[in-house]
C-alpha cells in the first residue's frame, strides 16, 4: 500500500469524487485536491493526514460532501469553506481544529449532516442553526425509511471521445457516534439528518426555540461542552428524534415534560449535569434505565431508587451507628437487659437486707480500706 497520499491519484487530469476512508495514508492534504475545481464530493476520513485545509475552497463551487473525520488536522478552518454553499454532508469530526464556531454554516441551507465533534470550537450562537433550512422541514418526496441515500455529484450523462457515457451519483458515508455507539454509515440514509457537536469547549445555553425548529433531526449530540442553562422545552418539537445525548454538560433545572412527546426516542443521555425534580413519566421514558440519569444528585423518581415527595428527592438513609458500629438495635437490647437485672438486684436488697456476696463484691474494698486508715492512724497517735 502506498503511504504518501498525493502520490497515490495526482497524476489524474480531473476529480468528481474522491473516497479514499479507512485507510493508512499519511502526508499533509494533496495539492492537486486543493486546486481541482470540479470535485463534487470528498471522503478521506480515517486516515493519518495532518497540518492544515488549504484555504482554497472557492474553486469548490460544486462540492457537496467533505469528509475528514478521524485524522489530525489542526488550526483554523479556511474561510474560503464558506463558498461550498451546497454542502450536504460535513464532517470535520475527531481532529484538532481549534476555532470559533464557523458563521459560514448559516449559509449552508442544503445541509443535512454536521459533525464537529471532538475539536476545540468555541461559543454556540444560535443565529447560524436558524439558517439549517434543510433540517427544518421534512422531504415529502421521500418515503420515511432507511432504503433512499444520500447522494451527490451531477447525475447525467457526458460525450468523451464521441461516447455518450452516464454519470451516476456519490453515495456518501459517515461515521458518527448515535445510540451511544460508533457507527459506520457506508451509505447515509435520506432521512438521516444530524448534529453532532459533541467533546467540544461550546459554552453557554442550547438555542431554545431555534433548535426546537430543526423537525427533520434524527440525533441530536451535544455532550462533553460546557454548556448551562435548562434543557429547553423546545425539544418536545423534535418528534423524528431518535437519540439525544446532553451529557456531560453543565445543564440544570428539571428535566421538560414536553420530552414525553418523543415516541421515536429510543437514546437518552442526560447524566453527568445539574438537574433536579422528578423524571418525567410515560411512553419512551418508561424504558430507560439508570445510565440515562447518572450523577444527577437531585433527581429523583423511576427508575432512580430516590423516591419525590412532591417533586423533591427523598432519599432513603440506612439506620444510623455510632463511631464504634452499634446500631440500635443492641443498644436497645442492652438497656433493656440493664434495667432488668437492676429491678432484681433491688427487689432483693429490700426483702432479705445485703446479700453478703454483694456486699463482698462491692462493698468489700471499701471496708478493708477504711480499717487500714483506721489503723495508721493509732500507729501516728503512738
Amino acid at each position: 500500500m502506498v503511504d504518501d497520499i498525493s502520490s497515490f491519484f495526482c497524476n489524474a487530469t480531473s476529480f468528481y469524487e474522491v473516497n479514499l476512508y479507512h485507510n493508512n495514508f499519511t502526508g499533509t492534504f494533496p495539492k492537486c485536491l486543493a486546486n481541482a475545481s470540479s470535485l463534487s464530493a470528498l471522503d478521506i476520513q480515517m486516515n493519518k493526514l495532518h497540518g492544515t485545509l488549504p484555504d482554497t475552497f472557492h474553486r469548490w463551487y460544486l462540492l457537496e460532501a467533505l469528509n475528514v473525520n478521524g485524522n489530525q488536522f489542526e488550526g483554523l478552518l479556511p474561510k474560503s469553506l464558506s463558498n461550498c454553499t451546497n454542502f450536504v454532508d460535513l464532517n470535520l469530526g475527531n481532529n484538532q481544529f481549534e476555532d470559533t464556531f464557523p458563521n459560514w454554516l448559516q449559509n449552508l441551507t442544503e445541509l443535512e449532516i454536521l459533525v464537529l465533534r471532538g475539536n476545540k470550537f468555541g461559543a454556540l450562537p444560535k443565529a447560524y442553526i436558524q439558517n439549517f433550512q434543510a433540517m427544518k422541514i421534512l422531504d415529502d418526496k421521500v418515503p420515511d425509511d432507511w432504503t433512499y441515500y444520500i447522494q451527490t455529484g451531477i447525475s447525467g450523462s457526458c460525450s468523451y471521445n464521441g461516447e455518450t457515457m452516464s454519470e451516476p451519483r456519490y453515495d456518501d458515508s459517515v461515521s458518527v457516534t448515535i445510540k451511544g455507539a460508533n457507527t459506520l454509515f457506508a451509505k447515509i440514509p435520506t432521512v438521516f439528518v444530524i448534529i453532532d457537536l459533541s467533546k467540544n469547549n461550546f459554552e453557554g445555553n442550547i438555542p431554545d426555540v431555534i433548535i426546537g425548529e430543526l423537525h427533520g433531526l434524527k440525533d441530536l449530540n451535544l455532550s462533553h461542552n460546557r454548556l448551562v442553562g435548562h434543557i429547553p422545552h423546545s425539544l418536545g418539537n423534535l418528534t423524528n428524534l431518535e437519540s439525544l445525548d446532553l451529557s456531560s454538560n453543565m445543564l440544570s433545572g428539571k428535566i421538560p415534560s414536553e420530552l414525553t412527546n418523543l415516541k421515536f426516542l429510543e437514546a437518552l443521555n442526560i447524566s453527568q449535569n445539574q438537574l433536579v425534580g422528578s423524571i418525567p413519566k410515560g411512553k419512551q421514558f418508561d424504558t430507560f434505565s439508570n445510565d440515562s440519569y447518572l450523577e444527577n444528585m437531585g433527581l429523583c423518581g423511576f427508575p432512580l431508587s430516590i423516591q419525590c415527595n412532591s417533586g423533591v428527592p427523598q432519599q432513603q438513609y440506612p439506620p444510623s451507628e455510632d463511631k464504634f458500629g452499634f446500631g440500635w438495635k443492641p443498644v436497645a437490647i442492652g438497656y433493656a437487659c440493664g434495667t432488668v437485672l437492676g429491678i432484681g438486684l433491688g427487689s432483693c436488697v429490700f426483702w432479705i437486707g445485703k446479700p453478703e456476696w454483694l456486699v463482698i463484691i462491692f462493698g468489700g474494698t471499701t471496708t478493708r480500706i477504711k480499717r487500714r486508715n483506721r489503723g495508721n492512724r493509732r500507729a501516728r497517735r503512738t
